[in-house]
């Protein structure tokens, strides 16, 4: 698979990496032996760059990231990029959540991610989502103490804005931005991505396919209980109506050219930045093997222009989140 350069001076990692969110929570049931092939299978085509939190699954999801990894021992570690978060704080049977910034919090959630990793070091670390409160001059401070302490090996951002990523970057260097980004969520385009080129931060692009809205493969009404997507705003009523209307249009599109929707929205992704690495998520092979055969996809310049027109901003219907859904996101 081809490769980018994560951050100024930092490692190669595969042009697209994987989302292991889905496999603990959010989009219904999953299977971790289910999940353990498709990590399995990620590898083999080489992706490298694992995407985690401490929160996802309440701690499920690191946990079957580092049984992946010990079950390949230290071969398959040395191959692997690692990336997780801390700062979103969720009591377990609660749907309720804070944000926690903490420097106290900080280290006590990067031993407790080294713990259910079974590492000795988190490749990338991210601030999942800011308080406000916290200066964020103290909370890259508290970050790079654990760079120093051998724990941490790069630091990451979320869901920040251009002006937090300026003053963060001027504590230590950010090897990594990652925020919604994709045809239907191109917030960063207003200054984000402009400001990672000028600072050689990569920007790592979560939701790539729209939560799978992209894909055309989401019948109406058919989410499963405990999919996160009943509650989101461009998921249901109207919305979902208009939103869909647009992805009818991607398909023509995709389908004129023999490539599925995901893989010419990955391949658009691609195109906007060499440092744009995305991270779509998945629990199957077969959409895993297809996503990954995007990074052979070149679009033209006038492909992508018509994909930009059919996509604006204001053709979106729908917030990207219910509104508590924003907590701790910095708006540009």
């Amino acid at each position: 698979m081809k490769q980018r350069r994560f951050g100024a001076g930092g490692p190669l990692v595969s042009a697209l990496g994987l989302g292991c969110m889905g496999m603990s929570e959010f989009y219904g049931p999953s299977d971790d032996q289910a999940s353990l092939l498709t990590l399995a299978k990620a590898l083999e085509l080489g992706v490298n760059l694992f995407d985690t939190a401490d929160t996802y699954g309440h701690g499920h999801n690191e946990r079957l990231l580092g049984r992946f990894i010990a079950e390949g021992g230290a071969a398959r570690r040395a191959r692997m990029v690692v990336a997780t978060k801390f700062g979103i704080v969720r009591a377990p049977g609660s749907g309720e959540r804070r944000i926690d910034n903490s420097p106290a919090y900080i280290r006590a959630a990067c031993d407790a991610s080294l713990a259910r990793l079974g590492v000795e070091r988190i490749d990338v670390y991210y601030c999942h989502r800011r308080d406000p409160v916290v200066p964020i001059e103290t909370v890259v401070g508290t970050m790079a103490e654990l760079v120093k302490a051998g724990k941490v090996g790069s630091l990451g951002l979320s869901e920040v804005s251009p002006e937090t990523l300026r003053r963060a970057a001027a504590v230590h260097p950010i090897a990594a931005v990652q925020s919604e980004y994709s045809l239907w969520s191109r917030e960063p385009e207003s200054g984000m991505l402009a400001t990672c080129g000028e600072l050689g931060t990569a920007f790592v692009a979560y939701s790539p396919l729209g939560r799978a809205f992209l894909t055309a493969t989401l019948a109406s009404g058919q989410l499963a209980e405990g999919d996160f997507r009943k509650g989101n705003p461009r998921f249901s009523g109207d919305a979902e109506a208009s939103n869909r209307a647009l992805v009818a249009e991607l398909s023509t599109f995709a389908a004129a050219r023999g490539l599925t929707n995901a893989q010419v929205a990955l391949a658009w992704l691609l195109a906007r930045s060499p440092q744009v690495i995305p991270i779509p998520g998945t629990r199957r092979i077969a959409y895993l093997e297809q996503n990954a055969a995007a990074t052979d996809v070149d679009l033209s310049a006038g492909e992508v222009a018509w994909l930009d027109r059919l996509f604006t901003p204001e053709s979106i219907t729908g917030e990207r989140y219910p509104e508590a859904g924003m907590l701790g996101i910095e708006r540009e």
